[in-house]
């Protein structure tokens, strides 16, 4: 069991456009136009992930209106039982859509750690986003292994890879694949 920190970002260092539109950057994973390697990376991750660390940000795009559903939500494509989130804020939502995968997490992030590992058995717990809660999973040292997925856009502005965060981090290079939708990067985290 690892804690994997996957996040998917522009070349010139955003993880949502301006607007919070993330369409371009995810094109790799739910795009029209994913090749047949973009699809094997998606299947890979998804079937590694025992449970989901977001912050309230990532929470309020995929609780949304016209976020996930039955039909599109984390481990869609391969037909598999979405995994349970566990949602880090300080403010609790009013409403939550999808009550029966989103737990929600006033504790802070170990907290959140410690439910979603315990959730997730001996598969993996991957955090998604790369603002706030990215940085501060990487400034307190819980992160494994980071996955970067670079898409080849320009978005000029948006939300910075760890915005607001001072990280200081030594990794390792484990594997590369690059596809004409994203450079998947995958390092390992030196301790």
């Amino acid at each position: 069991m690892a804690v994997i920190l996957d996040i998917t970002i522009s070349l010139d260092g955003f993880v949502t456009g301006p607007d919070d539109a993330v369409q371009a950057l995810h094109e790799w994973a739910v795009g029209d136009d994913r090749t047949e390697q973009d699809v094997e990376q998606l299947a890979t991750l998804t079937a590694a992930t025992g449970a989901v660390v977001m912050g309230r940000h990532t929470f309020d795009v995929v609780d949304g209106p016209d976020g996930w559903n039955e039909d599109m939500h984390y481990g869609a494509d391969q037909g598999d039982v979405p995994p349970p989130c566990f949602v880090v804020t300080h403010r609790p939502p009013e409403h939550v859509r999808l009550t029966d995968r989103m737990t929600i997490v006033t504790t802070g992030l170990r907290d959140a750690l410690d439910q979603a590992t315990a959730a997730a058995g001996d598969k993996d717990v991957f955090i998604m986003g790369g603002g706030e809660l990215g940085g501060s999973a990487l400034r307190d040292g819980v992160v494994d292994k980071l996955h970067l997925h670079v898409a080849p856009v320009l978005l000029g502005a948006g939300t910075g890879l760890f915005e607001g965060s001072r990280v200081t981090l030594r990794i390792d290079e484990a594997a590369t694949v690059v596809t004409r939708n994203a450079a998947h990067l995958y390092y390992d985290v030196v301790r």
